[in-house]
């Protein structure tokens, strides 16, 4: 018998979230419902549930390190997506570790968790800027997170070409501004590379448990481009199977449930 095919093979390096519904364990989740094989660089651990983050615990650099060399130079990957770096030493590290990667590289600049809670260092910051935003294929800043790295405050969707040329300035071959947190009946992201501009539109839903967005249309961007997609292809079908995954998430604990990952397998969440 002929041996299986391998899926493409996809990477995150990112904080792992003990409630399940955003970080490594989101990546993984969205990476499996997309038919890709997920692999893991763990930055971070973090005590965290459906009412926020209780606690959190950087890696040494030498870990990150290990995991990504021991996973990169023996099985290879097709495409990787960053996530929760922590520090400065952190953001370094993996920035110095992507440049020789040779793969598209889909960097969610995560700052601040879905209840608000910091998971950036504010010294980070700057070392977001200069060493990891000018690897990146994709950024995939949401509107706070672009304020912070930019100062550019988003209030309408008139905004979102200065702040993703702000954005751009700092070196990343393609931004996708993400514009959940804007008012209206429609969630508009912009992807841009500073010539063609991508204007993705989706119905917003209603619906509260959306732990986890970000980390799943990042996965999803890094999932296409393993298969060879296009960055604006990747990107409207992430927009398409994440928008599914919020209109399904689902109530968890007591406070912000996660989107359902496995949406298009299983109509409804669980009972």
């Amino acid at each position: 018998m002929q041996a299986p095919s391998s899926p493409p093979r996809v990477l995150t390096v990112a904080g792992s979230d003990s409630g399940g519904g955003a970080g490594i364990q989101a990546d993984l989740k969205t990476m499996l419902a997309l038919g890709t094989h997920g692999m893991s660089v763990i930055t971070a651990i973090t005590a965290q549930n459906s009412l926020g983050v209780q606690g959190a615990w950087e890696l040494p650099a030498e870990a990150v390190r290990r995991q990504f060399r021991s996973v990169v130079d023996d099985i290879g990957v097709q495409a990787i997506k960053t996530g929760m770096l922590a520090t400065a030493e952190l953001v370094e590290t993996v920035a110095g570790l992507l440049g020789d990667a040779g793969a598209p590289v889909v960097v969610d600049p995560v700052g601040v968790s879905k209840h608000g809670d910091s998971l950036l260092a504010a010294d980070a910051l700057d070392a977001v800027r200069r060493k990891l935003l000018p690897v990146a294929t994709v950024a995939t800043p949401n509107l706070p997170e672009v304020a912070q790295l930019t100062g550019v405050r988003v209030a309408s969707e008139a905004d979102l070409p200065r702040a993703a040329a702000a954005l751009l300035a700092h070196g990343p071959r393609w931004v996708l501004v993400k514009g959940g947190h804007l008012p209206g009946d429609e969630a508009v992201d912009l992807l841009t590379d500073g010539s063609a501009e991508h204007w993705l539109r989706a119905p917003r839903h209603t619906n509260r448990h959306t732990h986890g967005t970000g980390c799943t249309l990042a996965s999803a961007i890094a999932c296409g481009l393993a298969r060879g997609a296009s960055v604006p292809r990747a990107a409207a079908d992430a927009k398409d199977y994440v928008t599914g995954a919020i209109a399904a998430g689902f109530p968890l604990g007591a406070g912000i449930g996660p989107v359902h990952h496995g949406h298009r397998t299983h109509e409804t969440g669980p009972s």
